[in-house]
């Protein structure tokens, strides 16, 4: 039976995963745990790609790198993850050049657990939809985006969603920062 997609209001699940931080000798591969990012302080944003080498996830992973500084200053930790190995990230980091100075950790959940748990993993590849998460500094879900595979997502749309998250206020459709709030 395929779980269903975690949703808003949830507690993201416990999870400790290697990642890719770096292309550096030595320096390539970092734990992450859900223990970690709660004790952050901060909001974390976790987008989901289906697979490395590949021709859609790379621009989206680009965008948001592009992005990177826009989630710091908003006290977002912003990570990546596929089900791919962490060596397949960075094997796909050091020969893509949009890919070789990421800012953001690329979380390799090689088990497939942590997508499973999420509802996010494809039934017959079993591989991961593009999905992005905001979670609150609480570690509860307070955003879930879901694409096909075949479609990539909009990170200035993501940040707008943090951004009206973020005032705990009524935002209206199309909100953006700087706008009025609705008063209830």
């Amino acid at each position: 039976m395929k779980n269903a997609i975690l949703s808003v209001g949830s507690v993201f699940p416990d999870f400790k995963k290697n990642a890719v931080v770096s292309t550096e000798k030595g320096k390539e591969f970092y734990e992450i745990t859900s223990e970690e990012l709660k004790n952050s302080g901060k909001w974390t944003v976790l987008f989901w790609w289906p697979k490395d080498f590949t021709f859609v996830c790379p621009t989206e992973i680009a965008e948001f790198n592009r992005h990177n500084d826009d989630f710091s200053d908003r006290d977002a930790i912003l990570i990546g993850a596929s089900t791919d190995s962490e060596y397949v990230h960075l094997a796909w980091r050091k020969h893509h050049e949009d890919l070789k100075d990421l800012r953001f950790p690329m979380l390799a959940d090689t088990s497939k657990s942590l997508a499973e748990e999420l509802g996010i993993l494809e039934s017959s590849e079993k591989i991961a939809y593009r999905t992005t998460f905001i979670i609150d500094p609480q570690g509860i879900v307070r955003w879930v985006s879901v694409y096909d595979l075949n479609v990539g997502r909009n990170v200035k749309e993501v940040l707008r969603v943090l951004d009206a998250l973020q005032t705990d206020e009524l935002c209206p459709c199309n909100w953006q920062k700087g706008e009025a709030t609705l008063q209830n």
